[in-house]
């Protein structure tokens, strides 16, 4: 994207999921800045991805505004691994006793699956 000379607004763009050398010169394309409140050192940081950013892709700002980006999710949000659903659980039932071998008729069911399953 090319930043019109006459225009004095711009949309920011998506920075989230960019490595810090990408949306840094993303962010410099479209006539921005970017600040890490949470690296001191970000004009080194290179390979990390980052994980917020505010003001949110889209929203209309001046052209040399800040944008703020983290890498590091807050205290509290997680970042912890993979998010499975908790629900809903699976349905009840489910097998009660092995199946017999394919080309056997009634074979028999071990005693000891007897005793836990009860009788077939």
């Amino acid at each position: 994207m090319r930043i019109q000379p006459g225009t004095s607004e711009v949309r920011v763009p998506r920075l989230v999921g960019l490595m810090a050398v990408d949306a840094r010169e993303s962010a410099r394309a479209r006539g921005l800045s970017l600040e890490a409140p949470d690296r001191p050192d970000f004009h080194l940081t290179v390979v990390e991805y980052v994980v917020r950013q505010y003001p949110q892709p889209g929203a209309e700002v001046p052209r040399d505004s800040v944008v703020h980006v983290w890498f590091d999710f807050g205290e509290g949000d997680g970042g912890g691994g993979v998010r499975e659903p908790l629900g809903p659980a699976p349905p009840g039932g489910g097998l009660r006793r092995e199946l017999d071998e394919p080309g056997t008729l009634g074979a028999a069911v071990p005693r000891a699956a007897t005793a836990l399953l009860g009788p077939p």
